[in-house]
C-alpha cells in the first residue's frame, strides 16, 4: 500500500515537473516573440510567404500590393520581390492609389473610426495593444488616411476580402515585412 502510495505520488510529480516545464517553455516562447499569436511550423499564413521573380519599374523597397491576387509585393533588388499572402478590403471597401508609409508602431491600440463604429455598435470604443486587437503585433500606416498594413489576430482570413479596406497578413509575416521597410517607404495598391 505505502508502495503504491509513492509510486503515485512519483507520478504526480513527474507530471507536475512536465506541465511547469511546458508552461516555462511556453512564457520563454511569448518573450522571444513566438507566443500564442505566433503558430509553430514553417509559416503560420494559409499562404506561405515566398520569394518570386518580379518585373515592373519599381525601386527596391516598394510595396506592391495586388488586392484581386491577393498578395503583397516587396520589391527586391535584382527582379525579385517578397510575396505575402495578405487578407483585403471586402466588396465595397476595395480602393487603389499611392501611399507613403508614415508610421510604424508595435503592438498597435485601435480605436475604430466612427463609420466602422455606425456599422458595428458592438465593436469597442478603444482597444489596447495585445494578441486580442485585431491590428496584431504591428502595423504600417498609409498616408494621412485611416488605411494600414497590420497584423491579424485572425489568421485564418488571409487571402480573403474581409477588411474595411486595411491589408492584414499573418503576424509572423507583418512583423518579417515591418523589420524590412523603412518610414517613408512607397506602396502602390492596384485592383
Amino acid at each position: 500500500m505505502v508502495r503504491s502510495a509513492a509510486r503515485l505520488f512519483a507520478l504526480a510529480a513527474l507530471l507536475a515537473a512536465g506541465v511547469t516545464q511546458a508552461a516555462a517553455q511556453e512564457d520563454m516562447r511569448s518573450v522571444m516573440g513566438f507566443g500564442p499569436f505566433f503558430r509553430s511550423g514553417p509559416s503560420a499564413s494559409p499562404i506561405p510567404r515566398e520569394r518570386v521573380s518580379f518585373m515592373g519599374n519599381y525601386a527596391p523597397g516598394t510595396i506592391v500590393i495586388s488586392t484581386s491576387e491577393r498578395r503583397l509585393y516587396l520589391v527586391e533588388p535584382g527582379g525579385s520581390a517578397l510575396r505575402y499572402g495578405i487578407g483585403v478590403g471586402r466588396d465595397g471597401f476595395r480602393w487603389a492609389g499611392v501611399h507613403r508609409i508614415t508610421a510604424k508602431k508595435e503592438w498597435p491600440s485601435w480605436t475604430p473610426p466612427a463609420q466602422m463604429l455606425r456599422r458595428r455598435p458592438d465593436l469597442p470604443r478603444h482597444m489596447a495593444g495585445g494578441e486580442d486587437n485585431p491590428l496584431g503585433a504591428r502595423a504600417m500606416y498609409l498616408g494621412s488616411t485611416l488605411y494600414r498594413i497590420h497584423g491579424s489576430n485572425e489568421p485564418e482570413t488571409i487571402g480573403q476580402a474581409v477588411s474595411s479596406g486595411c491589408f492584414r497578413m499573418t503576424n509572423e509575416d507583418v512583423v518579417d515585412l515591418y523589420d524590412r521597410v523603412r518610414v517613408g517607404a512607397t506602396v502602390i495598391v492596384r485592383n
